[in-house]
Order: C-alpha cells, then structure tokens, then sequence
C-alpha cells in the first residue's frame, strides 16, 4: 500500500476512533440555555397565570414576563461532542454538573426544592405588592420543615405557628434558632404553638386562632460548627394571612427567580392604568417581603430568551447587572433595579418614553 494511501487511511480511523470516543465518553458537565417566558399579565395553558378575587382589578396592556432558564437533567451525562458544541454556542452555557447538582442532588430532590422556592417566591411577591399599595397582610412564624431524626419530629409540624419559646414572643423566624440555643444540648425548651390543622381550619373560618398548645422538646447538640450549640432539628419561616385571594398558576415552573415580575404582574392588577403603557418588558429577580430585588442565575440566557420573544426592556438585579451587560442582545435595554421601588420608577418612565434617565447596566 502507498504510503500516503495507508497515511490517509491511518488518519481517517484516528479521526473515526476519536469522534466515536467523543460520542461515548461521558463529561461531568451539564447545560443551561435559554427557556420559556411568560407574560404575568396574561394567560399560560388557558387560563390567566394571576388570579385575583375579592378585591376590584383593572385591565392591563403590555407584558411583563418572568424568564426561565432550560438545564440538562441531574441523570443526563453530556458526552464531549455535546460538551464542545455547548462551549461554541453563543445561546448556550456548559457548566461543571455540581453547579447545578451539588453532593449528588437528584432530578427529584432538586425539582422539590425548586418548587419550594417557587412557592416561596410566590408568597414574598404577594406581600411585597399588596405593602406597596398599603394593604394589610397578616404575617406570623411557622415551623418550615422538621428534619427526620431530629428530637422535633413527631412533636413539631411543618405549618405549626410559633407564638413563642420558653414564654418569649416570637416575632420573626431568627428569634426561635437564639432562643433554643440559650440552652445547653440535653436541656428541655417549651415552644407555644397553634397546631398546623387549628391554623387551617382558623384561615378557613375568617377567623384568628386560639387554641394554643405548648410542646417540650429535649434539644440535641449539633456539631456542623465544632461548638456542640443547642438543636432541635426544625427551621422557622414566615407564613401569611392576604385580606383576598391572589392565585398564580404556572406550572412547570420552580426556583425563586420570578419574584420581582409576579410582584410588578399583581400591583399592575390592582391599579388603574398599565403599568408598561403596552410596552414590552421583561426580568427576572427574587424579592423578599419588604420589596428587596435579589440576584438570580443564569441572565445571560434569560436576557436571550426574553429578547427572541420580543421584549424592548429587561428588569434586571444589580447584582447581576455586569454579567447581564458582558453580552446584551441587540435591541434590548437593560434596566438596573434593586427594589420594586426601583421597577415601579423605571416603569413610569418607559410609559412615558422618557427613558433616558433609566439607570444601566454596565460591564
């Protein structure tokens, strides 16, 4: 055989050997690209994705869209072809697995927590609206979650309000992890509570709960710090009380990003007028009760999926602002907020088209 023949040869199943190892060798790396976006004034599957009763609403124009970010499954394994076209892409990001999967979560403990963050989210945007329009809400401490194992399980529920603990009132969630760790492990602290179903059954009725029950609790002694403090295996959160009903309804949907749009999507609601004056806006933030915008991941490709759908602004946290600006698609503004405060202000100059003060992002 020539040698140049048996060269090309020799080269061509290199080349086949190569491209079949990069199609069989799985990477520890998964994706993120760009995902759906919703207009929170409109509908999703048939129906509105906000749902306000009890309370006068007021027609909207415009969009103002949550944006989503699209990942690979926890069990999905890139292979390095896959890995290398995601690296080239321009829509696409390919990050380490444990980025997106930290200590081996799975696709199911990782859908839970999103969906507790969504639903997190979804209360923290109530409340934060309806203080902006000076509504009353009703907050109050709940037991969040009780870990299995832990001396509470059996004795605390999740939803179970903390009215206090060893006789001190209970105003907000920090107060319950310093009183409990006043004490030494082995030591017994009483909590008051209002079981979790008289809760229910009280919110059902229009009515406050009463019926209060107080439970000892031997404490354990937790070594996560090297101090040996004080446990009894719960954490507290925040629950609500809203004088009428808003419900969101979009499925397939988790983590706590949309909070920010949801918030702006329900004072729109309830205010006269149109908030975007028929523009097109987009975003993405967390919020908290007080109307805190807080960063999220993945902007890059949710600036892109906003932009592909036609949005002209996009809301976008402080703290995301310099990645956000590395690389803005053409044709989108990128709007710097850090409360509602700062939206609701951005979004009355867009109505007005003085838009020349909106404070940028920069790289």
């Amino acid at each position: 055989m020539p040698r140049r023949t048996a060269t090309m040869l020799a080269s061509t199943l290199m080349l086949i050997a190569l491209l079949c190892a990069g199609v069989l060798i799985p990477v520890p790396y998964s994706e993120m690209s760009p995902g759906p976006t919703v207009n929170t004034l409109g509908d999703h599957d048939g129906e509105p994705v906000l749902q306000i009763s009890g309370r006068k609403t007021y027609a909207t124009t415009g969009h103002l869209n949550m944006t989503t970010v699209r990942v690979t499954s926890a069990d999905y394994r890139m292979n390095l072809v896959e890995a290398v076209y995601g690296w080239l892409a321009h829509d696409n990001r390919v990050v380490p697995h444990d980025t997106l999967y930290p200590d081996g979560k799975t696709e199911e403990q990782s859908t839970q927590e999103n969906a507790e963050e969504f639903s997190q989210s979804q209360e923290s945007a109530k409340v934060a609206a309806l203080k902006e329009l000076n509504v009353p809400v009703t907050s109050w401490v709940i037991v969040s979650t009780v870990v299995k194992g832990s001396p509470a399980e059996g004795r605390l529920h999740a939803g179970d309000v903390i009215k206090a603990v060893d006789g001190a009132a209970v105003k907000e969630p920090g107060d319950v992890a310093k009183l409990v760790t006043k004490h030494k492990a082995g030591e017994k602290v009483v909590f008051t509570i209002v079981p979790a179903k008289e809760q229910a059954a009280a919110e059902k009725a229009h009515r406050t709960a009463t019926a209060t029950q107080k439970v000892s609790i031997t404490t354990a002694a937790s070594d996560d710090s090297g101090t040996k403090r004080a446990i009894v295996g719960i954490s507290a959160g925040t629950d609500h009380t809203f004088p009428f009903t808003v419900d969101i309804k979009l499925a397939d949907v988790g983590g706590p990003s949309a909070g920010l749009m949801f918030a702006l999507g329900i004072y729109d609601k309830l205010t006269p007028g149109s908030l975007t004056g028929g523009r097109f806006v987009a975003g993405t933030g967390t919020i908290d009760d007080d109307g805190k915008v807080g960063p999220i991941g993945g902007i890059e490709m949710k600036t892109v999926g906003a932009r592909s759908k036609g949005a002209q602004f996009f809301l976008t946290p402080a703290d995301n602002c310099k990645a956000a600006a590395a690389d803005t698609p053409s044709g989108l503004r990128l709007v710097k907020v850090d409360t509602i405060d700062d939206a609701l202000a951005a979004l009355e100059d867009i109505r007005s088209g003085d838009t020349a003060a909106l404070p940028k992002c920069t790289k």
